[in-house]
């Protein structure tokens, strides 16, 4: 059983895929059983063929990057982090703006879904550290609240 935890508009959910039969899922979504149809038919994960042997590829030293300090909220502040990877599409505030939880913040493209990203508390927007049409990834700051 895979478990997957959401927020949707503010509010949390704690959803339990408990199995996949042809088209059909049973759900359950903060402990209430569901049967979803799905469009497209999910087939059920097969063991991995055994791998074949290849030639040893030449050794190449790795490299590594280092990635830039994360900036701490201001104190008493709050960051809005992305919650998966995507694009930027919109941004619905600006620096100085004040913002109540809940607000729509911006809109992030993932998994060709639109996701809105809200403020989780109420303050003024001190930072927007993205721009429109950036791509970002799980866990970058896209605003800070203070």
């Amino acid at each position: 059983m895979k478990n997957y935890k959401f927020t949707i508009n503010g509010n949390k959910h704690s959803v339990d895929i408990v199995d996949i039969e042809d088209q059909v899922a049973t759900v359950e979504v903060n402990g209430v059983p569901y049967q979803v149809e799905l469009e497209v038919e999910v087939k059920k994960p097969v063991s991995a063929p055994k791998p074949v042997a290849k030639p040893a590829a030449p050794q190449v030293a790795p490299q590594t990057v280092a990635a830039p300090p994360a900036a701490a909220a201001p104190a008493g502040g709050s960051v809005i982090k992305s919650p998966l990877p995507g694009v930027v599409l919109n941004i619905y505030v600006e620096v100085g703006e004040a913002v109540k939880q809940g607000q729509r913040i911006l809109m992030l493209e993932a998994m060709k879904m639109e996701n809105n990203i809200d403020a989780d508390k109420e303050g003024v927007v001190k930072e927007i550290r993205v721009q429109k049409n950036d791509s970002v990834m799980e866990g970058d700051v896209l605003v800070v609240i203070g």
